[in-house]
């Protein structure tokens, strides 16, 4: 059937008068190199990279992937130990426990999807032992599978701190809550984590310790040195340190799925490429939950840090802070340029001369009656996780914005240049709000598509006039 015309109202250009085109985005750059690597030294991520180095394991696709995401999560059970063993009377652990249980849920589910149809993870097989538990596995646990008489040995993981959250009486509630949280998530997994889950399915375990590496993982955590007058330990030094040891990890799965995301797109294979993308999404969204727990640090003792760790414009520069993450700079870029896929997955080139080639191509599609059939299957619902992307992402520089203003006070967030400067001079967090939409063609086709049917339906709703 063939799709009927649009709109007439839509101002298409037919003639070949080149027209200027929007400004647009700048590349994101880190402004002073000895200060990101400051940030690094801090944080310890030459070690950290060193952890999930790939090719340890063959035969898995997915390890550079998987193995970034289930770091983070392992370092988020550790600041949940150290928010409930925090002794300030002050400090905000109850509701600090709150917030880390729902990042970790988050996190449980973005680990669960990035696992979903992964058949070459490392695992270890309920191995059938009569029931006899091996001396070397004193984690090792009988299981009955249903249905069936024989008694197998599941190995859980014995270095992840979560056992050990679940055998303590003031994380027991919050460790019972992330084991359920996995076992309800993995449910679409050909195998599960391991962590002390039911298990209720009998599914194979991952080799969690040697992926993940936990003895390593929490042996980088911060030095803390008393400070050389009073001889006082800050206890937001370690909430700080481990706080972006979680983003950071994050920030390395990003990376790992946009150049999967790129590849999918490479091969046209439009619906797991939408999976991608809105599994994107939702790791912003994270993001920007790993930044809000920043309002729950005390001001004083974070403010005295900052002023410890010299968290301060260099000299004649205009910036606020030293820590400048690459990788935050990296998966920012890399996710601008997602628009530069418009055209191959529209099937169009763009018009040099400026006119609405590739407007057309997408109204074509949105209004198409096989939209999601045959080569078409999948084109539209990633053209949507695309724009659902640019929110996510303005989303979470206007609240890492606003989150400045909240923790250090206003001034640090209007003269704040610190994580990167583009070639303008102007602020860069600003310009994220300035700068012009990320997929103008798709903003236009939406835009026309609904004037469109608005005179549809006006013209549906007039009455005839009689004869």
């Amino acid at each position: 059937m063939a799709t009927p015309k649009l709109s007439p109202v839509s101002p298409l250009r037919r003639d070949d008068t080149p027209r200027a085109q929007p400004p647009s985005s700048a590349v994101l750059r880190v402004q002073d190199a000895s200060a990101a690597e400051a940030y690094e030294r801090y944080l310890r991520l030459p070690e950290l990279s060193a952890l999930r180095e790939p090719g340890r394991f063959p035969g898995w696709a997915g390890e550079a992937l998987v193995t970034p995401a289930l770091q983070a999560l392992e370092v988020t059970f550790r600041l949940a130990s150290l928010a409930l063993s925090d002794p300030r009377g002050y400090a905000s652990r109850r509701e600090l426990a709150r917030r880390l249980e729902c990042l970790a849920a988050r996190e449980v589910e973005l680990a669960a999807a990035l696992c979903e149809g992964d058949r070459g993870a490392p695992l270890a097989e309920l191995s059938a032992s009569g029931g006899v538990l091996p001396r070397e596995r004193s984690a090792s646990e009988v299981w009955q599978l249903p249905g069936s008489a024989a008694a197998v040995v599941c190995q859980p993981s014995e270095a992840s701190l979560l056992p050990r959250l679940a055998a303590w009486d003031k994380s027991e509630t919050l460790a019972a809550r992330i084991t359920y949280a996995i076992e309800g998530q993995m449910q679409g997994c050909a195998f599960t984590l391991g962590l002390g889950e039911p298990n209720f399915a009998g599914k194979p375990v991952l080799e969690y310790d040697r992926v993940v590496r936990p003895h390593e993982l929490h042996a980088l955590k911060p030095k803390p040195e008393p400070e050389p007058r009073s001889g006082y330990r800050n206890r937001e030094n370690e909430t700080l340190f481990t706080m972006y040891q979680i983003l950071e990890s994050w920030l390395c799965a990003a990376s790992q799925l946009l150049a999967r995301l790129n590849e999918r797109i490479e091969a046209r294979n439009w619906e797991a490429a939408a999976s991608d993308c809105w599994i994107l999404e939702r790791v912003w969204k994270l993001l920007a939950d790993v930044e809000d727990l920043h309002l729950l640090m005390d001001p004083d003792d974070f403010l005295r840090l900052k002023s410890q760790l010299a968290i301060r414009a260099a000299p004649g520069s205009d910036a606020s802070f030293c820590f400048r993450s690459r990788a935050l700079l990296h998966v920012a870029n890399t996710t601008r340029d997602l628009k530069k896929r418009v055209p191959w997955v529209l099937g169009v080139e763009v018009d040099p001369n400026g006119g609405p080639r590739v407007q057309e191509a997408a109204m074509r599609l949105y209004h198409s009656r096989r939209r999601g059939e045959g080569e078409e299957a999948g084109k539209v619902e990633l053209l949507q996780a695309f724009q659902a992307v640019e929110a996510g992402v303005r989303r979470f520089f206007f609240a890492y914005r606003q989150l400045v203003a909240a923790v250090m006070g206003t001034a640090e967030a209007s003269g704040n240049r610190a994580l990167f400067v583009p070639a303008e001079g102007m602020d860069p967090l600003a310009q994220m709000f300035l700068e012009p939409p990320y997929y103008p063609s798709l903003d236009a086709a939406k835009t026309f598509l609904a004037d469109y049917w608005v005179q549809q339906m006006a013209g549906a709703s007039a009455p005839s006039r009689p004869s």
